[in-house]
């Protein structure tokens, strides 16, 4: 028996000459992006994870002191303000940039004349540099010289200061965040619905069904891959949101919008922590990935009844 079963086996096949000189090319291609990722994002991964458990302030040599970073966040106040600052910001961008999208979206498949240039004026912010964005936004929040008091004014309203104010300055930067990526968010919504069989929309009419019910019944449910996907990268994106906040308040007024990411910075590159700016970036990581994780067993029912 033993036997047959080792005759039965048959022996791993080398590969063919000509496969091999296949590889040979490949790997001349690939090597020079091997050694990127290798240098660029792998080491600097582990080195930060080694250098989250040190004391490192860039000019002497790290000092190992274990679990001691992860411990402090629990009693560091800005810590959990910034962490505060981030879910609010979160939950300001989330809500209003999927309705947006999805309302741009509805329009343009709606069959109106020019939607192609429809479409690239709204994708143009997405593709412009988040600083000059930041920089022109932050000349329209302007108390005295913006747009949007200057247009206020002409209706007899008062100026705010967008930016300087407690109460609006968090909101000013998410809606900035909202505008930039609706175009992105848009095109995504629009291939989702260009994919959903007509012959549902006209059984609906058949029924007598409203618009309302239509857009609830069969629109939402086939959408659902879509609204996962733009809700999971839009919840990354805000979380990892610095490049608005550094131009147009860095952190301020006070600590008001001094978001995650924004005091990861700080601790690293201002105070010279740079050990405890790692393990902030590690713990971000978890919860990015718990998020994640929680979007996965939440809507995933619905994103497979979706697809």
């Amino acid at each position: 028996m033993s036997v047959a079963v080792a005759t039965s086996i048959s022996p791993p096949r080398r590969l063919s000459l000509a496969m091999r000189r296949d590889w040979l090319p490949a790997l001349v291609f690939l090597l020079p992006n091997l050694v990127s990722i290798g240098l660029f994002t792998l080491i600097p991964v582990v080195a930060g994870f080694f250098l989250s458990f040190t004391s490192w302030d860039m000019l002497s040599d790290p000092q190992w002191i274990g679990l001691d970073n992860y411990v402090r966040m629990l009693s560091d106040r800005q810590f959990w303000n910034s962490l505060g600052n981030t879910l609010v910001y979160t939950l300001i961008v989330i809500p209003g940039g999927l309705a947006l999208s999805l309302l741009l979206a509805l329009a343009l498949n709606s069959k109106i004349k020019g939607t192609a240039i429809y479409q690239a004026i709204f994708f143009l912010p997405y593709v412009s540099s988040t600083v000059a964005i930041a920089l022109v936004w932050k000349w329209i929040y302007h108390p005295d010289y913006g747009v949007l008091n200057s247009i206020l004014g002409f209706f007899g309203i008062a100026g705010v200061d967008w930016l300087t104010n407690r109460g609006t300055a968090l909101g000013s930067v998410a809606v900035v965040q909202i505008w930039q990526t609706a175009g992105y968010n848009m095109v995504l919504f629009l291939a989702g619905l260009r994919a959903i069989p007509k012959e549902y929309y006209e059984a609906a009419k058949l029924d007598g069904s409203t618009p309302f019910q239509t857009f609830w019944s069969i629109t939402v449910p086939l959408l659902m891959p879509t609204i996962f996907f733009v809700t999971t990268t839009s919840i990354i994106a805000s979380f990892q949101v610095f490049n608005l906040i550094y131009v147009m308040t860095s952190g301020g007024p006070g600590t008001s919008t001094k978001v995650y990411v924004y005091y990861l910075w700080e601790s690293g590159f201002s105070f010279f922590k740079m050990g405890y700016a790692s393990a902030l970036a590690y713990v971000l990581f978890v919860i990015i990935l718990a998020v994640t994780l929680l979007q996965v067993r939440f809507l995933g029912r619905n994103r497979a009844m979706g697809a």
